[in-house]
């Protein structure tokens, strides 16, 4: 069972959330909050495996929130649920260690595949934002580029194809079905990776496996091990 907090200041969006979630009977609302410091305290009392967090949000706003959880409950998966698409709030949850973006707008289909992506370790962000996310990475500037693909060199040919998988979107134990190897072989190349590439989270990760060109349109192109 996977157990979810739910945190938005309007009690009709959490109903909302809450009811596309009870259509899975593999999801749990185990907790619900109406700010951004009450979110932190019921994620720290009831350990989620996963937080739903509203942006803006009275005494703590949703990026604030999930700096903390991101310190205080690593364990705790976050998925930032919002109205808004702007650039500025993609860019700070994912670099405040959010593992997940969606838009209030999308399908509700979409809310539940996040919620079980970043349940399995994996990253999920909605088809508008990482649409928006590929095309500023492959728009632009080959000097970010080039420091990424310096980067991912250092990396052994292993550790980029697993980079690559993570790129694409894949979780933990799909990376390890496609490279015939156990789950907690993944999750130790997984360490690795992030300890040499020096970012907080998969998130991260797989931005940089973008820009390094390891990942395109959503395909993996991994170099042979």
């Amino acid at each position: 069972m996977i157990r979810v907090l739910l945190a938005d200041d309007e009690a009709m969006i959490r109903a909302g959330v809450r009811a596309i979630l009870a259509a899975d009977a593999g999801i749990e609302v185990v907790a619900e909050a109406a700010d951004g410091r009450e979110a932190v305290e019921a994620a720290l009392a009831h350990r989620p495996d996963v937080a739903l967090l509203d942006i803006r949000m009275p005494r703590l706003d949703g990026l604030a929130a999930a700096a903390e959880l991101n310190r205080l409950s690593p364990a705790t998966g976050v998925i930032m649920l919002t109205t808004f698409g702007e650039d500025e709030y993609i860019a700070r949850a994912l670099s405040g260690g959010a593992s997940g973006f969606l838009l209030k707008s999308g399908d509700p289909r979409e809310l539940i595949a996040g919620v079980r992506a970043v349940a399995g370790g994996a990253a999920y962000l909605s088809p508008q934002v990482a649409h928006r996310v590929i095309t500023e990475l492959g728009g632009g500037r080959m000097a970010v580029g080039a420091r990424a693909r310096e980067r991912t060199e250092a990396l052994t040919p292993r550790e980029r194809q697993v980079l690559a998988l993570l790129g694409a979107g894949l979780s933990n134990a799909e990376i390890a079905r496609r490279l015939h190897v156990v789950e907690g072989t993944v999750k130790a190349y997984v360490s690795a990776i992030l300890t040499r590439l020096d970012v907080r989270n998969r998130v991260q990760a797989a931005v940089l496996a973008y820009e390094a060109g390891l990942v395109e349109g959503g395909e993996e192109s991994p170099r042979p091990a």
